[in-house]
């Protein structure tokens, strides 16, 4: 399962991420999510767990917990759109002039 946490420390490193979740189960990838110019964290990231009762017990304790002093968000990552650029109709979302 993709887990989504957010309201992250931007000081937060992806290892103190990967121990919060690890003692919920294995924990496959961990992927803080940076600013390309500036290499800042956005303050949010993913976590991978393979096994989903792991995760959703990751997800109900971890929610609304406390990490590197922030009150942190964490709930199931939706999935990513095929084509972010299209709306669910087809139609393209960008703004014609």
């Amino acid at each position: 399962m993709n887990i989504f946490i957010a309201k992250l420390d931007f000081n937060t490193q992806e290892d103190s991420l990967k121990e919060a979740f690890e003692v919920f189960g294995d924990v496959s990838s961990v992927k803080i999510i940076t600013d390309k110019f500036t290499g800042r964290s956005k303050g949010f990231g993913f976590i991978e767990m393979p096994d989903d009762d792991e995760a959703n017990s990751a997800i109900d304790k971890l929610n609304e917990s406390e990490l590197d002093g922030r009150t942190i968000v964490v709930k199931k990552a939706k999935p990513k759109e095929e084509n972010s650029r299209y709306n669910s109709r087809g139609n393209s979302n960008r703004k014609s002039y």
